[in-house]
């Protein structure tokens, strides 16, 4: 482990909001935030002061995303908008329910919202209009399937130029599904007795990680002859509970954001644990990275956000 873990390079605070849930970056100079009171917080991190503020609903914002022109929501009651950015303001345009009420969150992908549609099922509706596309419905898809429980998180990936998505249940099971055929083409029995709640994968290495309820990191592939999931290896951490691993785009570093309230920073090579952060004093409910350089500190961020109300920013390049 390292023996000087780096400090953030500054905190962003809202005493009055609460905690927040969901973070997204639009350009490297704009952080959206989600908080528990449905409301969604502009900071602009030329100035690190928050500039606007949407109100969405009642509950608790779980999901956003920003496309070129709109901001996407979703709510931990179930409905999911799209906002319209005018010249002044967002205005809503389209909303959907989910009938998920839960922690799953949807997923903006090649101008396709992908999102829970109530237990096992997932909706795929366009980015634009909200008309749903696909819907996969494991039950009907694949009557062999175990039984999935509850999606807990989703995420579309492409493998040899063709659109799949991975689905992690309740069960502790992974799905990979065709997203051409609207079929399960392969399933994982990651754990047993476990929740998962949180999972990334890197197509270029063919290796995943995902976690949940658990005190262990599992590590996955897929066997591109077969597309058969594959479990490679369990990396363990000292406290259970994992809301989020994110593999930073460079394939350096991954990191876990636990309930316990610590940012824990694996190589992404060799999987070994580089660094424990641990700035925040309460769960961490979502971790980001910039896609570009942010100019008040020339580098990449890092940030992360949880029940404590405050939103940590890192350059761990530094």
């Amino acid at each position: 482990m390292a023996l000087l873990p780096p400090d953030p390079v500054y905190c962003l605070k809202s005493s009055d909001l609460g905690a927040f849930h969901s973070l997204c970056f639009h350009t490297s100079e704009r952080l959206y935030a989600g908080n528990v009171r449905g409301t969604v917080q502009l900071w602009d991190l030329q100035t690190n002061r928050s500039t606007y503020q949407l109100s969405v609903g009642k509950s608790p914002i779980i999901g956003l995303a920003h496309t070129e022109d709109a901001l996407i929501t979703q709510e931990k009651e179930g409905t999911v908008k799209l906002w319209e950015l005018t010249n002044s303001a967002y205005v809503l345009r389209h909303e959907s329910a989910t009938d998920h009420v839960g922690f799953c969150r949807f997923e903006y992908h090649n101008d396709a919202v992908i999102m829970p549609r109530g237990e096992a099922n997932i909706a795929v509706l366009c980015g634009r209009t909200f008309t749903e596309r696909q819907l996969l419905n494991p039950t009907k898809a694949d009557p062999k399937l175990p039984p999935l429980g509850t999606v807990m998180c989703i995420l579309p990936v492409e493998i040899k130029d063709k659109a799949y998505l991975l689905a992690a249940y309740e069960a502790g099971m992974l799905v990979l599904w065709d997203l051409t055929s609207s079929k399960p083409i392969s399933h994982l029995q990651v754990c047993q007795d476990e929740c998962l709640m949180a999972m990334d994968y890197d197509p270029f290495t063919n290796r995943g990680v995902c976690g949940g309820t658990s005190d262990k990191i599992f590590v996955f592939s897929v066997d591109r002859p077969t597309m058969e999931l594959r479990k490679k290896s369990e990396i363990a951490i000292k406290n259970a509970g994992i809301s989020r691993v994110k593999i930073r785009k460079d394939l350096k570093v991954f990191v876990s954001a636990g309930r316990d309230g610590r940012i824990r920073i694996f190589s992404w090579k060799s999987l070994r644990p580089l660094a424990v952060l641990t700035e925040h004093r309460g769960e961490l409910l979502d971790v980001i990275y910039s896609d570009e350089k942010v100019s008040m500190w020339k580098a990449v961020i890092m940030a992360a956000a949880g029940s404590d109300g405050q939103i940590s920013l890192w350059d761990l390049y530094n």
